[in-house]
Order: C-alpha cells, then sequence, then structure tokens
C-alpha cells in the first residue's frame, strides 16, 4: 500500500488526542461508525500496529489533508 492510499486521523478522547497514519478505508468506516451512533468498539490497523477505541468516548477526530512533501525542484 503506498503512502497515497494513507491518510493522518488525530481521535480525540476525553484527555488524549491518538494521531495515526491509516488507510483511507479506514478513516472512511471510521466516520460511519461515528455517523451511526453506535454505542461499541471500532477496530483498526494503523502503521504503528492494530488499536481498539470506545466510539461513545470520542470527542472528535480530525482528517488531515495529504501531506505535502518538502524538497528542492528545479528553478523556473
Amino acid at each position: 500500500m503506498s503512502d497515497n492510499d494513507r491518510i493522518r486521523i488525530e481521535i480525540a478522547f476525553d484527555q488524549q488526542v491518538l494521531s495515526v497514519l491509516v488507510p483511507q478505508q479506514a478513516a472512511d468506516e471510521l466516520d460511519r461508525a461515528l455517523a451511526g451512533g453506535q454505542d461499541s468498539t471500532f477496530s483498526f490497523d494503523a502503521d504503528d500496529g492494530r488499536y481498539t477505541i470506545l466510539l461513545r468516548r470520542v470527542v472528535y477526530v480530525k482528517r488531515f489533508a495529504r501531506e505535502s512533501r518538502v524538497g528542492f525542484g528545479a528553478a523556473a
């Protein structure tokens, strides 16, 4: 899976924030689960491991725009 298929999200809880890089599909599924008002758990894989969160504890989710790359290019 390429970096283009991944997106950084922040999941905020009462007193902490989890920032992870996940497949775009996992971010979409999390949005749907939260919108559905489910009172259950949600599991997803991130670059550093597997997470299971309790949906009712989520305060907000932030989806980051695609990260821009810093580098040198040819001057025009």
